[in-house]
C-alpha cells in the first residue's frame, strides 16, 4: 500500500478555512474512492496552524487517480492560498494493525 504523510503548515488564523475544503476532500475520497482507503486530518498539538494529513492508498495508481478528482480538483483552489508550506513522506505500509 502506498502511503503519504504531508505535514501542512497554514498561514495563522486559516485553520477553519482549510477545514473545510479539506473535510470534504477527504469525506469523498474514502466514500468514494475505491483505492483510498484511509484519509485522516490532524492537528499537531505544538502549533495549531501546523496540520497533517495521513493519507494510504492501495497503491501509487490510486493515488494518482486521487489527483484527477472532481473533489481533490475542487480542493486545491481552496487550499493552496492556505498553505505556507508543505512537505511530503511517501512510503510503502509494511504491517497495517
Amino acid at each position: 500500500m502506498y502511503c503519504l504523510l504531508l505535514k501542512t503548515q497554514l498561514k495563522p488564523a486559516s485553520l477553519e478555512a482549510f477545514m473545510a475544503a479539506i473535510r470534504i476532500n477527504a469525506t469523498a475520497s474514502v466514500r468514494d474512492e475505491p483505492g483510498c482507503l484511509v484519509f485522516d486530518v490532524l492537528q499537531d498539538r505544538s502549533d495549531p496552524d501546523l496540520v497533517w494529513l495521513y493519507e494510504v492508498y492501495v497503491d501509487e495508481a490510486a493515488f494518482e487517480a486521487h489527483m484527477r478528482t472532481p473533489h481533490f480538483l475542487a480542493s486545491r483552489p481552496l487550499v493552496e492560498p492556505l498553505i505556507l508550506s508543505q512537505e511530503a513522506i511517501e512510503g510503502d505500509m509494511l504491517v497495517r494493525g
